[in-house]
């Protein structure tokens, strides 16, 4: 076997393992553990989103400390995981304690033990899904070939991420309308309400409370009826991210079409 066809067998078996967990969260904190263990340098990795407005969150972590890093470049705006979310490919940070391109960033997780870091995007054809960013103790310690190394398991990475976010995403909408059938059932018994009026006065509360549909149905079927809109004015402070289904007003009837 040559070495190029030991590696594409390598990382074959690599993309089973990360396509073995169904669900997103698993399979993106096994994306993070084995980042550490295939590419040599890395110490501490952690998994960067893009949310809606422009906003990045750490949903997977090996470490506190790689968590942390991830936090306060979000904090100051700056540093080459959020460069990679939103500029180019990949950013390498050979040394934190003098790179000047993150001078309020670098230093500060250089105190915390941080030498190097290569921050590595994640995306598809569509689009750029976060940063995968790869956190070494010592300084200058990723070379080219684990540049290489990172940006193929990278590739292999967003293809389970993808997958996984599919399923999820399917899961969540098939529970939602049931949710929500759950939700007009009880309207429709409680009020006398045909099942499209129920729908209705649903998607008029979600849209009044700018709350989604299904959290608006989920209150209705714990409180067995309409909730006083006061009751439901807290969901409103939930972030929203975008995997998540059902925006203000907008979630599909359970019948298949919204009612006109």
């Amino acid at each position: 076997m040559t070495q190029d066809q030991s590696a594409a067998a390598f990382f074959a078996r690599v993309s089973q393992d990360l396509m073995r967990e169904q669900e997103e969260a698993p399979t993106l904190q096994r994306v993070a553990e084995r980042a550490v263990e295939i590419v040599g340098p890395v110490d501490h990795c952690g998994i960067s989103l893009r949310r809606r407005r422009r906003r990045v969150e750490t949903v997977a972590s090996t470490s506190d400390l790689a968590r942390q890093c991830d936090l306060l470049q979000y904090e100051l705006g700056e540093g080459p995981c959020l460069e990679a979310v939103w500029d180019e490919s990949s950013y390498l940070c050979p040394d934190t304690r003098t790179d000047r391109r993150w001078p309020r960033w670098g230093p500060r997780v250089a105190e915390a033990g941080i030498g190097s870091v290569l921050a590595i995007r994640l995306s598809t054809d569509k689009e750029s899904l976060g940063a995968l960013n790869l956190y070494a103790v010592e300084a200058g310690a990723f070379t080219q070939d684990d540049v290489d190394l990172a940006l193929i398991y990278a590739a292999h990475a967003t293809n389970a991420m993808s997958t996984a976010r599919l399923v999820t995403g399917l899961t969540t909408a098939v529970q939602s309308r049931h949710l929500i059938g759950v939700a007009q059932g009880i309207l429709m018994n409680h009020y006398g309400l045909g099942m499209q009026d129920a729908f209705e006065v649903l998607r008029r509360y979600s849209s009044q409370a700018n709350v989604k549909l299904r959290d608006i149905a989920q209150v209705v079927v714990d409180a067995g009826g309409l909730p006083d809109m006061h009751d439901v004015a807290h969901l409103r402070t939930e972030a929203s991210t975008p995997e998540d289904a059902g925006s203000p007003g907008e979630t599909e009837s359970p019948t298949g079409t919204e009612p006109g």
